[in-house]
């Protein structure tokens, strides 16, 4: 199974690679309907930028968007779920995936809690990051994300999110990076193929774990 480290404990640095995540709070859905699917997603976009500047509802307004933001991460993957989320990162300047995560997560947490009129923490804390020290590992944990919304029956909510369909057209889209697992493969059939075994694979662990009531 996926192991983590708490952020605190965890070093990040310019051009490593890793595996983030997190979940709401209580295990709570922090999404609850198609316009909060689709505000994450703006502001994975929006707050991707050294250069950020204002308030977080001028960040928010969709005509904020920059053509030319120079990033604090390099998005590898990524697969928001119904009650957390997955990113593969490569960290793009000094304290760029603590600075990313923590906007995306505050600026969220904002939108979310004035619309739904609640107050308090919306995610856990601190998020979890996991160091992806090999090659191996980064093949391994891209399908295990790019996937994840495979693993269980989830939200229809969530349903085709992910960046498995960028990996499968391979063009030009948000995961920019994402060529650092398809230049491995001879084609995006291939690296489906091999993404499609890993999901087998995690099926077939979590299965024995219940089995085994571990």
């Amino acid at each position: 199974m996926l192991d983590s480290f708490l952020m605190r404990k965890q070093k990040f640095g310019v051009g490593e690679k890793f595996h983030v995540f997190n979940r709401g709070v209580d295990k709570r859905h922090i999404f609850l309907d198609k316009n909060d699917v689709e505000r994450f997603l703006l502001c994975m976009k929006i707050f991707n930028d050294v250069e950020l500047s204002g308030s977080l509802k001028k960040a928010l307004s969709k005509k904020y968007m920059k053509s030319d933001a120079v990033p604090l991460v390099n998005f590898i993957a990524h697969s928001p779920e119904i009650n957390h989320f997955h990113f593969i990162l490569e960290e793009a300047v000094e304290n760029g995936i603590s600075k990313f995560i923590k906007r995306v997560t505050g600026g969220y947490a904002w939108y979310f809690n004035n619309k739904y009129k609640r107050s308090g923490t919306l995610f856990e804390s601190p998020f979890k990051a996991k160091h992806i020290g090999s090659n191996e590992y980064l093949l391994y944990v891209s399908a295990y994300v790019n996937l994840n919304d495979q693993q269980k029956q989830y939200s229809d909510l969530v349903a085709g999110i992910s960046s498995w369909g960028e990996y499968k057209t391979n063009k030009p889209t948000f995961c920019t990076h994402k060529h650092l697992v398809l230049d491995q493969f001879e084609s995006p059939e291939d690296y489906e193929r091999y993404a499609l075994e890993v999901l087998e694979q995690v099926k077939l662990n979590k299965q024995r774990y219940k089995l085994l009531d571990l």
